[in-house]
């Protein structure tokens, strides 16, 4: 579906009103939508696709997947998410996970930016270069 450059306009317009210190702000986000809804003004759903599309990729920026072959310690857990605060800001939502088949080292993924210090990934690597 093609999107005039009004709707999206508006949609950036919408989507911008929806922060607070920085950060999207779920009730804002429903409230425009409603907003939204009840006003029914022209071209509409276009707006609204356009508003959906970017507050996905804004919780994706805010999401950090951490993999690791083993259990990360506390120390080990405070001292990631401030290198990845330095880097990406405050509010990440970080989730982490194990897979054993890293063998050893980090995984990270912070929406489409991917970290991959694994041993896995060092051998893949370095069977690519033979």
């Amino acid at each position: 579906m093609k999107i005039s450059k009004q709707a999206r306009r508006d949609a950036k317009e919408l989507f911008r009103s929806c922060f607070t210190n920085g950060t999207l702000d779920e009730n804002r986000v429903r409230r425009a939508v409603q907003l939204v809804i009840s006003q029914k003004p022209r071209d509409y759903v276009s707006v609204l696709s356009q508003f959906t599309r970017l507050v996905k990729l804004d919780i994706e920026r805010r999401t950090a997947r951490i993999e690791s072959a083993v259990p990360l310690t506390a120390e080990q857990q405070t001292a990631v998410e401030g290198n990845l605060a330095w880097k990406y800001g405050q509010g990440l939502i970080i989730s982490y996970g194990q897979d054993p088949a890293l063998l050893g080292g980090l995984r990270i993924q912070v929406g489409s930016d991917v970290y991959d210090g694994s041993v896995r990934a060092r051998l893949e690597a370095l069977r690519e270069s033979f």
